[in-house]
Parts: C-alpha cells; sequence; structure tokens
C-alpha cells in the first residue's frame, strides 16, 4: 500500500467535497431544509406562536397552520 498516494487521494476528495454545490434547491430540499428547521425550534415558545399566528411564507401542510 503506497502512503503518499492514499494521502494525495484523500487530499484530493477533500478539494472537491470543498467546492459548493451551486445545483439550485428543489422542492424535496426545500420542504426538508423547513423541517430541520421546524424541527430545530419547536421547544420555542415564540417560534410555537409564530407558527400559529404569524404570517408564513410556506404553504399552510409544511408551516403546521391550521
Amino acid at each position: 500500500m503506497n502512503i503518499d498516494r492514499t494521502i494525495a487521494e484523500i487530499e484530493y476528495l477533500e478539494r472537491i467535497y470543498e467546492v459548493p454545490d451551486t445545483r439550485p434547491l428543489s422542492l424535496s430540499d426545500l420542504a426538508a431544509a423547513n423541517r430541520r428547521h421546524d424541527d430545530m425550534l419547536a421547544h420555542s415558545p415564540w417560534f410555537r406562536i409564530w407558527q400559529r399566528y404569524g404570517v408564513c411564507c410556506r404553504g399552510e401542510p409544511e408551516c403546521g397552520i391550521g
């Protein structure tokens, strides 16, 4: 096993993953991000008030209003 080659391959992969992904987000990407955001803030009473009475820029099913 060539250690120098293995290290070079790992460094190459690290450089590849440092490049930002410029693809546009799909609807499922946005829905997943919204779910993660909502789950992260679910314990906050302010977020629950906003979710219940606030103006939501998402559709009703994703927003939790209703």
